[in-house]
């Protein structure tokens, strides 16, 4: 392998370090610590484990975590009155509902009840637009955190070609707009996209997340490219693994993610900092 690992694991402990002694700062000033309400509805293994990544990520940083649990039965009525409550407390900084939801519940009508102000994942259409608009709010967790990964191999991003593969909401389309706004000429590629291979190829900076094993060939990598996975796939046999190729894109690029140890730590260490600015926003 002749690419450089970015590991996401160390940067993100120095994200924390940072929000960590912003927190004590806070309490030493007499200001209540940030607090963080999860919202987890059902009993989704994944998704379990990602609550309690961030519940514990919370208490290792001295935010206040406010755990709430809901049966996956819960109407959406009931989902919705929850969040109104969350939304008039004051003593609540952010508000996260843990993705997916159960199919009788309408994702989107949960994502635009949260009041943007406490939206620390960056979904809510006010917080997209405002990155669009070049005016960062809450910014999405995990193209936010690809930033910083950049940042931390000295990526100078102005001048360079950026490719996105993958359009979603949550990340690809924001991860987009997180590239334009450092200053990076950039692409999405999606389902319509005519020939993936030919975009990746010209990039420098190559960013995935489309949820396919090994969907980007090691041989599209342009040589030199960093290569960014955010994708986390579990193979047949128990082994995860990204949505890139990575023994043989690892051979071409100069920079790579792991997966596991990349992106992953990222996206839980900018939700903290995510609810730390909303806590200063909030006085």
């Amino acid at each position: 392998m002749t690419a450089q690992l970015i590991d996401g694991k160390a940067v993100a402990a120095q994200v924390h370090a940072r929000t960590r002694a912003a927190v004590a700062a806070r309490l030493a000033s007499g200001r209540r610590a940030p607090a963080l309400a999860t919202v987890l509805v059902g009993t989704d293994p994944a998704s379990e484990v990602y609550v309690r990544n961030k519940r514990l990520a919370c208490n290792d940083l001295g935010i206040t975590s406010l755990p709430i649990h809901f049966e996956a039965d819960i109407s959406q009525a009931a989902l919705l009155a929850e969040i109104d409550r969350l939304n008039a407390d004051p003593s609540v900084d952010g508000i996260l509902v843990q993705m997916p939801l159960p199919s009788h519940i309408d994702s989107t009508l949960v994502i635009e009840s949260i009041l943007p102000t406490k939206d620390v994942d960056g979904f809510h259409p006010y917080n997209l637009g405002r990155l669009a608009q070049r005016m960062p709010a809450l910014r999405p967790c995990t193209p936010f955190g690809v930033i910083e990964l950049l940042k931390s191999v000295n990526e100078p991003f102005k001048g360079r070609t950026a490719v996105v593969v993958g359009a979603s909401n949550h990340v690809g389309r924001p991860m987009m707009l997180e590239l334009m706004l450092a200053g990076a000429t950039a692409t999405c590629c999606h389902r319509f996209t005519a020939n993936v291979p030919a975009e990746v190829a010209r990039a420098d900076i190559v960013v995935v997340a489309i949820g396919k094993p090994g969907f980007v060939k090691g041989e599209w990598i342009r040589p030199g490219a960093t290569v960014i996975d955010i994708g986390i796939n579990r193979l047949p046999n128990g082994k995860l693994c990204g949505d890139v190729e990575f023994e043989a894109a690892a051979e071409r690029a100069s920079f790579i993610t792991p997966v596991p140890g990349g992106v992953g730590p990222m996206t839980v260490a900018m939700l903290m900092h995510n609810t730390l600015l909303a806590a200063e926003n909030h006085g």
